[in-house]
């Protein structure tokens, strides 16, 4: 998988044998739900948001950081889309690591949090808002299902039922 660097450099990143499995939910991962306009009536809660994204992303083995999710609309998106992927239209979500997963394990208590980096939603394309959050937090912690055999969908697959079971539940 490549992701870029905030110097923009792209660096090669395997994530395969480090994934861990559901449901680890560390706290110390800042969550910032972004654009809540966007949301239709009905939405889930912003809280809900950061328990899903804290959720994939502990399930990759972060343990710190911060990442931003936001909310846009169609054009927001179609633009981002077509500036780094070449595709001048709406999607549903799209994700952008920073620092990404090897700062996260090798933080230092003491030190600033790495910033994990940037998912974006447009609810009006996303068939599920949580599962393309958990998509993107996924694609954030360096996952790619077009390589991995299957592993990343399996994995949001285990993360969405679990959390899904959890949240009926309450």
């Amino acid at each position: 998988m490549l992701r870029r660097m905030r110097s923009g450099a792209l660096q090669t990143v395997d994530v395969g044998a480090s994934v861990r499995h559901p449901i680890a939910a560390p706290e110390a991962i800042a969550v910032d739900v972004l654009g809540r306009a966007a949301l239709a009536a009905g939405a889930p809660a912003p809280a809900t948001i950061r328990r899903y994204a804290r959720a994939a992303a502990g399930a990759c083995g972060l343990r710190c950081g911060h990442l931003a999710v936001h909310l846009v609309e169609a054009d927001r998106i179609a633009q981002l889309n077509g500036d780094h992927r070449g595709r001048r239209r709406p999607t549903d979500v799209l994700a952008f690591p920073i620092d990404g997963i090897e700062a996260s394990r090798g933080w230092a208590s003491g030190t600033p949090p790495p910033e994990l980096g940037d998912v974006f939603i447009c609810p009006q394309f996303a068939s599920d808002l949580l599962e393309a959050l958990v998509h993107g937090v996924l694609h954030l912690c360096g996952m790619d299902h077009e390589r991995d055999g299957g592993e990343m969908l399996a994995l949001q697959d285990q993360l969405l039922f679990a959390l899904s079971r959890r949240r009926s539940r309450r």
